[in-house]
């Protein structure tokens, strides 16, 4: 299933340290918006898609999600580089760096762990691909918060590679959505 090229979707090269970037860059690595979430939610929900369009739509998604994840973690990771514990702690990241060092934990920018009751499923796939799509929408708008946190064009390159991935994902859960809803509707057996 899976083909590993060793490469990122997008190129990141962040050359300046910004550990507050870091902080808040953290909540779409774990947090309730976040790309580990879409990857987890996406690759769960395939299964009850009712044919092999929506199960591969999921499939597909679900696994560039894993890839925003890398991004996201390598962004992290950059911003970081170097950082001091006493840095780490200015910045609001002590409780990270005693629990975890520089290692990368799954938490929101408020330092809240990831919890599956941040995604869900119903096997109804008219609600879960609504779901997906309001998923995308949080998601860009997240994207676009962390854009106007940051003027370092290193950041926000990927951020706007990002984004744009959240807004061809949510087309393309809508074109799915309209296909099952008029297959399906509401009343479906």
């Amino acid at each position: 299933m899976f083909k590993y090229v060793k490469r990122l979707q997008y190129p990141i090269n962040i050359k300046k340290k910004d550990l507050n970037m870091a902080k808040y860059l953290i909540t779409q690595y774990g947090g309730s918006n976040g790309e580990l979430a879409a990857a987890l939610r996406y690759l769960n929900q395939r299964y009850t898609m009712p044919d092999n369009r929506g199960k591969a739509l999921l499939t597909d998604i679900g696994n560039e999600e894993l890839a925003h994840v890398e991004m996201i973690a390598t962004m992290v990771y950059q911003l970081t580089k170097d950082a001091t514990a006493e840095e780490m702690k200015q910045a609001g990241l002590g409780s990270n760096f005693a629990e975890h060092g520089k290692a990368l934990y799954p938490t929101d920018a408020n330092g809240v762990p990831f919890t599956v009751t941040y995604f869900a499923t119903t096997g109804d796939p008219l609600a879960d691909i609504s779901e997906d799509m309001a998923a995308e929408q949080k998601a860009r708008a997240v994207y676009e918060n962390l854009i106007d946190l940051t003027n370092d064009p290193d950041v926000i390159g990927p951020l706007l590679w990002l984004r744009q991935r959240e807004i061809v994902h949510f087309a393309r859960f809508k074109e799915l959505f309209e296909i099952y809803e008029k297959e399906f509707g509401t009343n479906r057996s």
